[in-house]
């Protein structure tokens, strides 16, 4: 190649270099510029998930962000199922019970909460904001049983606020509602028993972080929780596995994408 070819590709290549820059790959809104989130919105991508997670303590053998991680890895792919939505980041500040006395999750080292209240009053000022912005659908998905009923209160008070306009919160419970269901059976349908699923850092729960992100996990210190509140644990995670948890993925991500579509549709 003759020296004068070789700087036409060069130069070819640097000028091509922002038109490339220009264009978002992330559906994370965080990861995006002001510009590029506005743009983005224009084009079409009007659904915002926030994902919801928590700090707290899972056992002698999951780290404390679990929740965190997890959902906003399944937020992630539920953003790219839709096509249309984008993702906030995740709200890790939740309810876990209370400090003085100390109950719950609150008994052990790492755990954070906060009033329910306060919990509730921050989902319905991220949804003003998106509202602002220009998104028209506010989805909330938690990754966490314990606020549930907060989630549903916060979606239920935007929207009565918005009713006079195209604007809609929805607290999407099939996200957290697939993991006490289609995952328990299908875990169920291949011999496990209830008591070993568990309902906390147990086999369904440790199954579903290893699919996430295996780092979440610390294999040689998974022990069961015969004795719930001894150590954190209510189930038997030692048959764990990554094949188990992506039964789990995937059930969340199909699920929750339907539901998704059902109530935009529904507004």
């Amino acid at each position: 190649m003759r020296k004068s070819q070789l700087l036409g590709f060069m130069l070819a290549a640097l000028i091509a270099l922002p038109a490339a820059a220009a264009t978002p790959s992330s559906v994370f809104l965080e990861e995006l510029t002001s510009p590029e989130l506005a743009n983005e919105i224009r084009s079409g991508k009007t659904t915002i998930i926030v994902p919801i997670g928590g700090t707290e303590q899972n056992g002698p053998h999951m780290v404390l962000g679990k929740h965190n991680v997890r959902v906003k890895a399944l937020a992630q792919k539920i953003a790219a199922a839709l096509g249309n939505a984008l993702v906030a980041p995740v709200i890790a500040y939740v309810p876990e019970g209370s400090i003085d006395p100390p109950t719950a999750h609150m008994r052990f080292a790492g755990t954070v909460t906060v009033p329910a209240a306060t919990f509730e009053s921050v989902l319905e000022s991220a949804g003003r904001s998106f509202r602002l912005h220009g998104f028209h659908d506010v989805v909330f998905l938690g990754d966490h049983g314990g606020y549930q009923k907060e989630e549903a209160g916060a979606a239920n008070r935007l929207n009565r606020e918005w009713k006079k306009t195209d604007v809609r919160a929805h607290a999407v419970e099939e996200y957290y509602r697939v993991t006490e269901t289609a995952f328990r059976q299908a875990l169920k349908s291949r011999g496990y028993t209830d008591a070993e699923i568990g309902t906390h850092a147990g086999l369904a729960d440790t199954s579903l972080a290893l699919a996430i992100d295996p780092h979440l996990v610390r294999t040689d210190r998974m022990k069961s929780g015969a004795a719930p509140g001894t150590n954190g644990v209510a189930g038997d995670p030692r048959r764990s596995s990554v094949e188990l948890g992506q039964l789990g993925v995937e059930a969340i991500v199909t699920q929750t994408v339907a539901a998704i579509r059902k109530a935009v549709a529904r507004r």
